[in-house]
């Protein structure tokens, strides 16, 4: 078998991390008849813990560890946690877009445990005063680069998925991605000052949706300066990115060596692992995103937590998909548009007030880009759900069936509606349905662009010698794009 190469997460300072899992591994490997032995695995040690230390310093760090390692065969496989799947991804990326500047060796498997491939709303979190005192307390600095990346709706990992999206499929040339991730969060690991920890949809780190790469692209723009009125009308495009294997692991969560992905080295995770390693062809590929696909759908029925509570009543969970949306205000010149509002509607009469109740999860802002906002939703709440029995007696309800309001849309309102440079007031196109842009578990990037008004007055010419005051135009018609 081909060299093996663990990479760890964030703020990670002891290869203790890693648990028993290589060890683990490597046993059901030689069980499997797949042979793998100690000394093909290598285990990472990267700093990221350190304010200085960026992405692309990963890259390039990396990529020197690789060189290093003057492997016998010409390729080699590596499982990753957390962070450590964005971090092998961008050096994919560097890989293929600097081929003079990075290392030949080929990777053909990458199996990700709880990757943050879109980020994790804990990230800002990390950067503020908790995680400021956490690191202290810990002798460390919060890395606070690599929490920039980490945040949701950050430039560079925006960047880094809508590549993605838009690319080759990677499994076409023999290279071959995996997702892997705990389908709820460890409440022992609990924190009330820090509500995302304990988070359903979530792994108490990282969200189902934020882990998955199965993703879209999706646009709201006018067509052919389409428009009702003073309202501009916005045409849904839709991309899909390729095929990605994806699997829920159940009860797993994202750390800790009871239920962590990783340190658990649960047998259900093992499994899954060497599954993934065991593809060898894009026919076998598709064959597992099949099976994992269906094992996902199992899970999803059976979508009940009881948490216990000691001596009172467990906590209901209710584990429905999650679907995340990163949302990007803009015009066609490219300007964000941080102080527009943006609102779903829903039914023929397009209406706020019909949307489903609690359908809306949280909404995070980027610290650094006010202009993207990632929204989390209940995407069963959206679709429409059967009645929810309560597993303790079934003729119980825990929630009853409630119906889908679709179609859904979307009303944006520009903070300037007036002047001789403006935005008007949009709305997607009658009959388009905003739910098509959504997936289960899955993260969808919305770019809303509206068209700037440029009215006569900003620009004039004259034959008039004598002087004018211009210093207060009045504006003329709306100027034709």
């Amino acid at each position: 078998m081909t060299t093996l190469v663990f990479v760890h997460g964030w703020s990670v300072t002891n290869t203790d991390t890693y648990g028993q899992m290589p060890q683990r591994l490597q046993q059901a490997a030689a069980a499997a008849g797949m042979p793998l032995t100690l000394a093909d695995v290598w285990l990472s040690e990267y700093v990221s813990f350190d304010d200085v230390v960026g992405m692309d310093d990963l890259v390039r760090a990396f990529d020197h560890a690789l060189r290093d390692l003057h492997l016998e065969g010409p390729d080699f496989a590596c499982v990753t946690h957390s962070t450590g799947g964005p971090v092998v991804r961008e050096w994919l990326r560097a890989q293929r877009e600097r081929p003079g500047r990075c290392s030949t060796i080929r990777l053909t498997h990458l199996v990700m445990l709880a990757p943050a491939n879109f980020g994790s709303a804990l990230a800002q979190v990390g950067k503020g005063n908790l995680g400021k005192l956490k690191s202290w307390l810990d002798g460390v600095e919060p890395g606070r680069r690599i929490l920039d990346w980490l945040e949701l709706g950050s430039p560079e990992s925006l960047s880094l998925n809508l590549d993605f999206i838009h690319g080759a499929d990677p499994s076409v040339a023999g290279q071959f991605l995996f997702v892997l991730t705990g389908d709820r969060p460890d409440r022992h690991f609990y924190d009330h000052l820090v509500s995302y920890t304990g988070e359903d949809g979530s792994d108490g780190v990282v969200r189902i949706a934020a882990a998955n790469l199965n993703a879209r692209h999706a646009v709201l723009a006018v067509q052919d300066g389409a428009h009702d009125g003073d309202t501009d009308l916005l045409s849904l495009t839709l991309q899909q990115g390729p095929r990605c294997a994806f699997k829920l692991i159940p009860d797993a969560s994202h750390s800790g060596t009871a239920h962590g992905i990783l340190a658990s080295a649960a047998p259900a995770t093992i499994d899954a692992i060497l599954r993934c390693l065991r593809v060898r062809a894009t026919g076998d590929y598709a064959a597992l995103c099949d099976a994992f696909d269906q094992e996902n759908a199992a899970r999803d029925a059976a979508k009940v937590e009881l948490e216990p509570a000691g001596p009172f009543a467990p906590r209901v969970h209710i584990h429905d998909p999650r679907s995340m949306v990163i949302v990007r205000l803009g015009d066609e010149a490219g300007h964000p548009l941080a102080d527009a509002g943006c609102v779903f509607t829903a039914g023929p009469e397009a209406s706020p007030d019909q949307m489903p109740q609690g359908f809306m999860q949280d909404h995070q802002r980027n610290s650094r880009d006010p202009a993207t906002v990632t929204l989390f939703l209940d995407f069963s709440l959206l679709a429409g759900d059967a009645r929810v029995p309560d597993p303790r007696n079934t003729r119980n309800t825990l929630r009853p069936a409630v119906p889908s309001h679709r179609p859904y849309g979307a009303i944006v309102k520009p903070a300037d509606l007036a002047g001789l440079v403006h935005h008007a007031l949009a709305s997607n196109v009658p009959g388009d349905d905003l739910f098509a842009m959504l997936g289960p578990h899955q993260t969808t990037v919305l770019d809303v662009i509206l068209p700037r008004k440029v009215h006569e007055g900003v620009f004039r010419l004259t034959q008039d010698r004598a002087p004018q005051d211009f210093s207060d135009p009045a504006p003329g018609p709306v100027l034709p794009g």
